[in-house]
């Protein structure tokens, strides 16, 4: 193995949510009587914690408007919605290897809440393979590095052992700026370019193309 820990983005990394995502915060804009939101602009937030994200798409919007927006995306994402969310072809394998092998540790840092991410592992059946894991609603949303900091003092790794995979330049800049190894992958919601200019150490088009390279 590569790193002693592998850290993982959840959204548009290891599961194929961005459709979703897009077309619930299309709706709750809606419900909040924002108007429309585009799918490239939604898309361009993925990664972010929800109050960020809202941030970014309505510049200016009152505190009022946006909790209603928050909550009617948390209705949508969870009852409203039947937008189908799976993993990527190859992640499920690639993360049971991953979790087979010896002293290998592994975590997710996400966007999503905690309720959402523990909702997902008990759907999924995946949280028995992730040693720890931070959501933006118990620490610094993306691009801050603090969950990464979090994660690397719960775990004992040093940031030299460790490697963060994301498909978003926020992933990756979190963290470039704790001078952490970092892999891109492209299949995700941002654009090859733009993931480039962080400099990953490595860039994935597939998850099995990802998954044996961690395992070098």
């Amino acid at each position: 193995m590569r790193y002693r820990l592998a850290i993982f983005d959840w959204d548009g990394t290891l599961m194929d949510s961005a459709a979703r995502i897009v077309s619930c915060m299309q709706a709750a804009a809606r419900d909040a009587g924002w108007g429309e939101l585009s799918p490239e602009s939604v898309r361009n937030i993925i990664g972010l914690g929800l109050p960020e994200a809202i941030a970014t798409l309505c510049p200016g919007i009152d505190a009022g408007r946006a909790e209603l927006l928050r909550s009617r995306y948390a209705f949508h994402f969870v009852e409203g919605d039947t937008t189908p969310m799976r993993f990527f072809p190859g992640v499920e394998a690639g993360l049971a290897r991953l979790y087979g092998t010896t002293g290998q540790r592994l975590a997710v840092a996400t966007g999503k809440s905690r309720r959402g991410l523990d909702r997902v592992f008990r759907e999924s059946g995946s949280g028995r393979w992730f040693h720890a894991s931070r959501t933006a609603d118990e620490t610094r949303s993306k691009p801050h590095p603090r969950m990464l900091e979090e994660l690397l003092a719960e775990l004992g790794v040093d940031v030299g052992e460790a490697v963060m995979i994301g498909d978003t330049e926020y992933d990756l800049e979190m963290a470039r700026t704790l001078g952490m190894d970092r892999v891109a992958v492209t299949y995700g919601v941002h654009s090859p370019a733009r993931l480039a200019a962080s400099r990953p150490v490595f860039t994935a088009e597939a998850a099995p193309e990802l998954f044996d390279w961690l395992l070098g």
